[in-house]
């Protein structure tokens, strides 16, 4: 009798000291991606409203910021619009000692934009890359710098092109995509922010720009691209998810969690939102594409954590 009340008072005593073990509380750093940067706040909003003691600290200037912050541990979490190099991961593990973990987080389209007014309906990979590559990898025989050498455009005058800069996933993706692993043109406008890039095509008719199809605003369009079959098909979330859109993309979260390790609390709570329906409501409501749910279901796995 007085030994199983001495195990019940060493498991009362216990309880308390578990719980505050795994109390989700403290701040949440966050580096990388531009592109996601709305996504993570909204999520980071959402998790203090779930668990007030949280906050994320959000720095958005580029998916390519993320693997350096990764490496050097000023960082857990690294947003990226794009897949991490190979060399971006042996440098993480030379330093930390293990590979970064990879969560898919949302699905995309990479859209080519024009002014509101333009007439320009569609355009294959050859005809763009035409316009925003020196190489010319895709197949065109020659570059295209006035709209009415392009076929299928009644524009007129000079082609005004805009895009993101280098340390932006947008750009890798976008050059290894479109630009068949090839070379941008020296004259390409490059912008920190994908607003930025669709902006300047929204103030200039003769203009053409591409970013994420988020970033649709009343003073664009979205250009529809042949995929393989030849089909125009505009970048639809319909499109990316029977794979018929030709510029699309997964985004990720990378994660410096040594293996067998548990995630921190705030860590775990923020990713088991992000692969909620609830978490993937806000993917929608951002303009991005939810994952389908066996992708979510995989990353739960992955991580330990119950259903969604």
């Amino acid at each position: 009798m007085a030994s199983g009340c001495l195990l019940l008072c060493w498991l009362l005593m216990a309880w308390p000291l578990a719980a505050a073990e795994r109390a989700v509380v403290g701040s949440l750093d966050s580096v990388g991606s531009e592109t996601l940067a709305g996504l993570m706040l909204r999520w980071g909003e959402q998790l203090e409203r779930d668990y007030p003691g949280v906050r994320l600290q959000l720095q958005a200037s580029g998916s390519a910021t993320a693997p350096a912050a990764l490496a050097a541990g000023t960082s857990r979490l690294g947003p990226m619009s794009r897949r991490m190099s190979a060399a971006e991961r042996e440098a993480i593990e030379s330093r930390q000692g293990h590979p970064p973990l990879e969560i898919p987080v949302a699905l995309d389209a990479l859209a080519v934009f024009v002014h509101r007014h333009h007439p320009l309906e569609a355009l294959s990979l050859a005809q763009l890359d035409a316009i925003f590559s020196d190489t010319r990898r895709c197949g065109a025989a020659q570059p295209l710098d006035r709209w009415q050498d392009v076929a299928g455009s009644k524009q007129q005058g000079s082609i005004m092109r805009h895009g993101r800069n280098s340390v932006s996933g947008t750009h890798g993706v976008f050059k290894r995509q479109a630009l068949c692993g090839g070379d941008f043109r020296l004259d390409v406008n490059e912008h920190t922010g994908s607003a930025a890039a669709v902006a300047a095509v929204a103030g200039a008719p003769g203009a053409i720009g591409y970013a994420g199809a988020g970033y649709l605003t009343a003073g664009v369009r979205a250009v529809a691209l042949e995929n393989a079959a030849g089909e125009a098909v505009a970048p639809s979330a319909e499109a990316v998810l029977n794979g018929d859109y030709p510029l699309s993309r997964s985004l990720y979260l990378y994660v410096n969690l040594p293996p067998g390790e548990r995630l921190p609390p705030a860590e775990e709570a923020f990713i088991a939102l992000v692969l909620s329906d609830a978490g993937q409501a806000l993917v929608e409501e951002s303009g991005f594409i939810a994952l389908p749910e066996a992708l979510r279901r995989a990353a739960r796995a992955q991580l330990g954590l119950g259903e969604g």
